[in-house]
This record gives structure tokens, sequence and C-alpha cells, in this order.
């Protein structure tokens, strides 16, 4: 269910193996590409890293980031190229399971299957703190699903909140536009767009870091957990992080922790956020280095790099009145979370996410795609959907001929 990147490789593999499908889609080819995104969204990949089963970027810029239309265009052919059986306009009600397998419930009648794959994505829905409902009316409230572009939003200044990817580059192209903006940090993960000559990202690829296996972390609801690191896909390749916003007259205040009376109560201790952030980057970097010297290519990078540790604001503030003016919109850039509420299934915990090992849900047939981490750490990535599709589908495979 889902064609998107991850629905559609499942359905190659299901094809190679001549196993009878359908994929099942709520809106287009690429839906979320096209309805959720904000104009002046890229991938943070670079378009070399861009990659399907049997379909690679063929364009004439490697190393730049493909726009919303290009990703959707991406997809769009690879759906074509594959032949995939996709029922567009078909939203699923429901999924449950029966004695041969699962009856699946569509607004377009009901199908009965042997197994089902799940891969609607793990950002159907952002996540926004309860004590939103406490904001003043007079603030404007909206979430990446909501944003397009800053001529869009109330003249005045602008509270993001998160500093994830999105959180960051929604900040940045805000304060391009004139605002005075303010940004909430909780949390975050730092990291240079390049590293010696070379995109960050081919570090984590040709290194090995993207390949390490989901049953060899230790703590692997955290690693599922971690939000998106600080990057921005734009043809000089520019670097993202705090410091960069700040340089752009950004003000940085805590994780935003309570409404009270009007006011928005941040949590201090942002020196403590940054020097974790700093040292998770360092190390990082530091084994790239080890890796690039043992593996002897050093000869294809640059000498090592350091960088400047986060900048502390002099004196962060503790609050704001929302009541004043000063902020008339607020953005939620504080995550997303899947839609399970027509899984008719016992497979959800009590916080809303999917029981299942790599991919392998807690239900004989029933298997999911697309989750961050799923059984590699490139699995949030397009270019790690491949491996990922191939070992669930063999698993899928192999349980359809225990099961004749």
């Amino acid at each position: 269910m889902g064609a998107g990147h991850a629905g559609l490789a499942a359905s190659r593999f299901l094809g190679d193996r001549s196993i009878d499908h359908v994929v099942l889609e709520r809106g287009e080819v690429a839906n979320s590409w096209r309805r959720e995104r904000w104009d002046s969204f890229r991938l943070l990949t670079p378009n070399w890293q861009s990659r399907l089963p049997g379909l690679g970027y063929e364009g004439p810029d490697p190393d730049g980031y493909m726009t919303m239309g290009e990703v959707t265009e991406f997809i769009e052919r690879f759906a074509v190229l594959s032949g995939a059986p996709v029922r567009t306009s078909t939203n699923v009600t429901s999924v449950r399971r029966t004695d041969g397998g699962y009856d699946v419930t569509t607004d377009h009648g009901e199908i009965g299957c042997r197994a089902v794959v799940i891969a609607s994505g793990a950002c159907n829905q952002p996540v926004v703190p309860k004590f939103s409902e406490a904001v003043p009316s007079s603030v404007r409230q909206l979430t990446p699903f909501g944003y397009r572009e800053p001529g869009q939003l109330p003249d005045g200044g602008v509270l993001v909140v998160g500093a994830s990817a999105t959180g960051v580059q929604l900040a940045a192209e805000l304060r391009r536009s004139g605002r005075p903006v303010i940004l909430s940090v909780g949390e975050h993960v730092r990291l240079p767009r390049t590293y010696r000559g070379r995109d960050v990202l081919w570090w984590m690829d040709a290194s090995g870091v993207w390949d390490q296996r989901y049953d060899e972390v230790d703590d692997l609801t955290r690693a599922r957990r971690l939000p998106s690191p600080q990057l921005v896909g734009t043809p000089e390749r520019a670097t993202l992080d705090l410091n960069a916003l700040t340089a752009m007259g950004v003000e940085l205040v805590g994780r935003w922790a309570a409404v009270r009376d009007g006011r928005a109560l941040f949590s201090g201790g942002l020196r403590n956020v940054f020097s974790l952030a700093d040292l998770k980057m360092r190390r990082l970097l530091d084994g790239f280095d080890a890796w690039a010297r043992t593996s002897g290519r050093e000869a294809e990078v640059g000498p090592p790099e350091s960088f400047e540790p986060t900048r502390v604001p002099e004196s962060a503030r503790l609050q704001l009145d929302l009541n004043s003016g000063e902020i008339r919109t607020i953005v939620w850039a504080t995550g997303f979370r899947p839609d399970y509420g027509w899984l008719d299934v016992p497979v959800v915990d009590e916080k809303g996410r999917l029981r299942h090992d790599g991919g392998v849900v807690d239900s004989p047939g029933l298997y999911a795609l697309g989750l961050p981490m799923l059984r590699r750490r490139r699995s949030t990535f397009i270019n790690g959907i491949e491996d990922d599709a191939r070992d669930v589908i063999g698993h899928l495979a192999q349980d359809l001929a225990v099961r004749s």
C-alpha cells in the first residue's frame, strides 16, 4: 500500500518473483512528494545517490540536489519502467486479518490477499505538542504540510519550532524573506554539507556508516527517532547549521516547554544542547578520518577540517509574550508520525509505532517498508529502499511458499 518509492520498489521485487500483486495509492504516484512539500524543497542527498532498483540518476548535475518536481518525475519514471500495477485514487479504510491472510477494504471495494506490505510512509501526520491549543488565536499556526512559501504568511515575526532539517531550512527561507525569525532548538544532529571536499553523505555512503544493520545498533528505538540532520540541498552546497542561521539574524531559544498565560516558556541549557551536537559531529568526522587512513582513500579527499563550535547566544530568552504581536506565525517543524488508523490488526504500540523486526511485522504475512532505519541506517533515504525491499520481499516470498 502506497505508490511512493518504497511501495514501487516492493512491486518491482514482487514482479521479479512473479508474485501477483496490486499497489494501492490514495492519490497519485509519488503523492506525498506532490502534495506535502514546500515549494523550495530539495532532497538532502546528492543526485548521484538517488537510485531505485534498475534506475539511477542520468542528468547533467550528479552533485546537485533534486527539486520536488524532479523527485516526482524520477519516481513516476520508475513506476513506468517497472510496470507497477498501481491503482491510484484508492483509499484504504481498513485492513483486517482473516484465516487465509487479510481483507483490505477500500473506497472502491474489498480485496482479499495472502500478504500486505505497508509502504504508506513515516510522515503521514505532523506531530504538534498538546500545549499548542493554549496559543492565542491571534497567532497563526501551521505545519510543514501547510507551508508553501513565505508570501502566504502574515507580515511580522515567525517562531519556528524544531531544528532538524525542516526547521533550519524554513527558518532560513523565512529570514531571507525579511521577517524576524526565532528558532526554538532542542536535540539536533549537526553536520557540515561537505567535509574534506566531499559531500558529507558521500562519507556516510563510502565509509559504510549507512550500511550498519538495525540488529547491530545498541539502542534501536532511539536510533529510529533521531531527528534528520541539519542539511540543505543547494547549488552552492552550503552548510546550514545554527551558526549559519545566527549569522543571518535568526534568534535562537531553547526547547519550547509550555504555554502559560499566553507566554511561551523555553528551556534553558542551550550550551549543553549545542555541546552534545558538536561532540557527536566531531566523533563522526573523526570516524571518517580513521576510515580514510585505513582504507587507503586519503588521496581522494582533501585535508582534515575543523569546525567552529556552535555559538551560544549571550542571553537566550526563556519566555516570549505571544500576545505582544512580536510573533504573528508559528511553524511547527516538530516531526512527523505514521498514520495507522486504518490498520485493524493489533500490531501498533501505545505510542503509535508499528511493531516489526526489520520490516517483518508482528502478524504473519504483514510487512512494512519506508520507515526510519527499517533494516539499515540508509533506510530513511531513497537510495536505501532497494536493499530493504529486496530483503523484505524475499522474506514474504519464503513465507508464501511455506504456506502454499
